[in-house]
């Protein structure tokens, strides 16, 4: 007789050849499905859901009609939250095999944004207003994360509609205030509705491709991710009339204490994910920057080899904790002097360091009792787990058969993903997506004029298309 084992990662009998015999992408003449993509990402880019603008619920009401649409029963479609305002979306794509077949496969994406203006834009573009221009698709969550959201979404249809059935169930969460909003819906998902996303395997955002000239450089895994914390660094001074200054002006000392802050830089340091990123990157980079790469991996103090790689603002980020100012306030009248200025210093620090060692830093940095350093917001770290060998080699195939014979390598992300309350839990959470950008010009995510290039957008859906059918496939032993 015939068992079907319930792994966590498996190959699908399916073929590549098989699941890619039309192209992917054809500028100017888009596929039905296409078609359906473009549509679904429009609906949600232009629903307005800002952190604390917007109403992410009424996105999640639009994505759970689309679902229904596409065949998934009322009944294994969940919409709610904490808030009226703040619901995340669950739905289920039952498999065939059940409880055989091990969890499911859990694929997230946040649906709320960071916060955009139209003045902050270029004079021809909205945050929320759909718009494709020059190759791009431009509004805010094109990039982060609503294109993962409305791929998930459409490649629904795509199974419905080719009769494929998952072996294991499947998953989809379209969630609520990952852009640090106050309920956020992993978590509350985690604490209220546990059964909703309990999963063997959760693919999220945090990992693509990067391009360079035009071409595909490599494609990462996201594995490892800094930690986000914000500290407050408040002056405060006995104040008075402004006719009679002072030296101790709580500004002052302030704005002193900022500068240290601006130039320090933490020591460099590598975590298995980030060395294993350098190594294998440093044979794609130039030769300068390769043998740059590979001398620090050697020798982390190597401070020639440390001034060429850090020139590049990304790889500095991946090598060392980096705090940067992002607020300030102060005083409380034109004719007083100060008794209170504050600056905000957000951080994102390295695995292994803590909260409480960045703030001992600053503190002794600073070397004024007049400022203190306050801890104001702290997420917890996770563990950095292993990524299983099954996972880089379906990552690594699809690939190549998609963008070529390039390398996949691992990433420590320099921000932050909800992967972190599963890999808590021990739960596997990895950043893959097949959505490739160019970092130089592309990386606007938060900013102005977010973009994501079309080509990318629709290799990107076959991409998870095919990944999602490869790891909900079970195999099958004599």
């Amino acid at each position: 007789m015939k068992r079907y084992v319930a792994t966590l990662f498996v190959a699908a009998s399916t073929t590549l050849s098989a699941q890619g015999a039309a192209p992917v992408f054809t500028p100017g003449k888009l596929t039905p499905m296409q078609e359906q993509a473009r549509s679904i990402y429009k609906e949600l880019v232009e629903i307005n859901t800002g952190v604390t603008t917007g109403n992410i619920t009424t996105a999640a009401v639009a994505m759970a009609k689309r679902l229904r649409e596409a065949g998934i029963p009322a009944g294994d479609i969940f919409v709610g939250g904490p808030r009226p305002d703040k619901h995340n979306l669950v739905a289920r794509i039952r498999g065939t095999r059940g409880a055989d077949a091990g969890k499911p496969l859990l694929l997230l994406a946040h649906i709320d944004v960071v916060e955009a203006l139209k003045a902050d834009w270029s004079p021809d573009l909205d945050p929320f207003v759909f718009t494709e221009r020059d190759g791009y698709y431009y509004g805010r969550g094109t990039a982060d994360d609503k294109a993962m959201a409305s791929i998930f979404v459409a490649n629904v249809f795509r199974m419905k509609q080719e009769g494929w059935v998952p072996d294991r169930d499947i998953i989809i969460a379209l969630t609520a205030d990952e852009e640090s909003g106050p309920a956020n819906g992993v978590d509350w998902l985690l604490k209220n509705k546990p059964e909703l996303v309990d999963a063997a395997l959760v693919i999220n955002e945090g990992g693509g491709g990067t391009l360079r000239d035009g071409k595909p450089l490599f494609n990462g895994i996201g594995a490892a991710e800094k930690v986000t914390t914000n500290l407050t660094l408040r002056a405060t001074n006995r104040g008075g009339h402004s006719s009679v200054p002072r030296d101790d002006n709580a500004i002052t000392a302030l704005a002193d204490a900022l500068a240290k802050v601006g130039r320090h830089k933490f020591p460099v340091q590598f975590n298995d994910v980030s060395r294993a990123f350098f190594a294998r990157t440093a044979d794609l980079e130039t030769p300068a920057m390769g043998k740059a790469m590979k001398a620090l991996v050697a020798n982390p103090a190597d401070a020639a080899a440390l001034k060429v790689v850090t020139a590049d603002p990304r790889y500095n980020s991946m090598l060392r904790t980096t705090c940067v100012a992002t607020g300030l306030t102060g005083g409380h009248a034109t004719n007083a002097l100060p008794q209170l200025a504050e600056a905000n210093i957000n951080c994102r620090i390295y695995p292994t360091e803590s909260a409480d060692s960045v703030r001992a830093a600053f503190e002794r940095l600073i070397a004024d009792t007049t400022v203190h350093v306050i801890i104001r917001t702290q997420r917890p770290p996770t563990p950095i787990l292993p990524i299983p060998a099954d996972l880089t080699q379906t990552v690594t195939r699809l690939t190549k058969a998609m963008f070529g014979d390039i390398p996949v390598v691992p990433l420590m992300g320099t921000g932050a993903t909800d992967s972190r309350y599963f890999r808590a839990k021990g739960v596997p959470a990895f950043g893959v997506s097949g959505l490739f950008s160019d970092p130089t010009t592309d990386a606007r995510a938060h900013g102005r004029d977010e973009r994501m290039a079309v080509k990318s957008y629709f290799e990107g859906q076959e991409f998870l298309y095919r990944l999602t059918k490869e790891l909900a496939t079970v195999r099958v032993t004599p």
